[in-house]
């Protein structure tokens, strides 16, 4: 899919189509979880063992073992998801190493040959290259050979954001969105009390994508940079944020409450392909009921959002949960960032890292209120 936003393009080649393990694109819910099957199960057999960096108490506790230095500059830049046609394979680092992942689980380290290249050998003796291009910046993305085949990246590569074309204009969709009304449901269900995020606890950072350009759709969605969440699930929240302060991470929150009528938006703009990352409509998503929260890592030290192995809303295999790829340090601050979430009723999205629900999403209703008739801030 080619960018939407005005003269903005894919750094890297995009080609998300499925292979016979691996799958890049998924078409249902059920190949869905087949995907995170196989991937877990490669995970097992073949989860590495973090380099050794001490944290105590109740932060080992928590930490998904011990904290992995950074990759080196040159080994991050040639990590990710390659592809041409209906094959994918899958670079990652382990150890400042890079590796070769095949469909089945089974991994073949990538040895450095040249300033700017690293090779190894496949098993039926196929050679194996990894090329960093001339003046190589993480805008430039490389590429992988395979004998005489060349793969591309084809991930969401060195972009700040991922993109879709929409199937139809935003304004359009806004405005049939807007006069159409939420599935009916049966009910009783507990009282709406959605809190504004920022009132329960400045330390709290948001970075709300979809009132801003830079989000999958390329174009503001949302009139108002704010979210909210149902008290439980706010003060859940704030319980997990406490738990990552002591290991120097705070939360940034994309996205929390949302109108329907903003997720019949997406729906509607989505090619029908990648719906699995998008909640159908006629029954609500669980970011309607105020329980759902997308989120990622602040470091306190840098003051910046920590790399994870894929792009917040990255609609390809690098958002599952359990994806094998990236680097030992994304893959660990991800696993962070679940362990924390999970610790205070929260349970991440089969197909989205970032996307965590809140155990008591079912006894809400489905809201259709715009922010920008949320008249309260929030109370303490």
């Amino acid at each position: 899919m080619a960018s939407t936003g005005a003269g903005e393009k894919w750094a890297c080649a995009h080609s998300r189509k499925p292979d016979s393990g691996i799958i890049v694109r998924v078409k249902n819910r059920r190949v869905c979880l087949a995907v995170l099957l196989r991937i877990s199960v490669g995970l097992l057999l073949a989860a590495p063992a973090y380099p050794a960096q001490a944290l105590g108490g109740s932060e080992a506790s928590l930490a998904p073992g011990p904290k992995p230095a950074p990759a080196p500059l040159d080994v991050s830049l040639l990590v990710g998801i390659y592809g041409q046609g209906q094959t994918t394979i899958i670079i990652l680092e382990r150890d400042g190493r890079l590796f070769y992942r095949n469909s089945d689980g089974a991994e073949i380290r990538i040895h450095r040959s040249k300033p700017r290249s690293y090779e190894g050998t496949l098993p039926d003796l196929r050679k194996v290259e990894i090329l960093l291009p001339r003046n190589n910046t993480f805008g430039v993305c490389p590429f992988l050979r395979i004998g005489a085949t060349t793969y591309k990246r084809a991930d969401g590569g060195a972009s700040a954001w991922f993109h879709v074309t929409p199937l139809h204009a935003i304004g359009a969709l806004r405005a049939a969105a807007l006069r159409a009304a939420p599935p009916q449901e049966a009910g009783p269900f507990r009282k709406p009390d959605l809190v504004e995020l920022v009132h329960l606890d400045p330390a709290i950072h948001l970075d709300i994508r979809y009132a801003q350009s830079n989000n999958f759709l390329s174009t503001p969605v949302y009139t108002e940079a704010r979210a909210f969440l149902e008290r439980p699930a706010a003060e859940a929240l704030l319980r997990a944020l406490r738990k990552l302060e002591p290991l120097g991470y705070s939360l940034l929150v994309h996205d929390a409450y949302r109108p329907w009528y903003v997720t019949k938006i997406f729906w509607e703009a989505t090619p029908p392909h990648d719906h699995i990352f998008v909640a159908d409509p006629e029954k609500g998503s669980r970011h309607n009921r105020g329980c759902a929260v997308d989120l990622t890592l602040y470091d306190l030290a840098s003051g910046k959002t920590v790399e994870m192995p894929g792009l917040y809303d990255e609609m390809s295999s690098r958002s599952f949960p359990n994806f094998p790829g990236g680097t030992s340090l994304e893959r660990w601050h991800r696993d962070l960032l679940r362990r924390a979430m999970e610790s205070e009723g929260f349970t991440v999205n089969e197909n989205e890292w970032w996307h965590f629900d809140y155990q008591d999403w079912k006894f809400y209703p489905i809201l259709n209120i715009r922010f920008e008739d949320l008249a309260f801030s929030g109370r303490p």
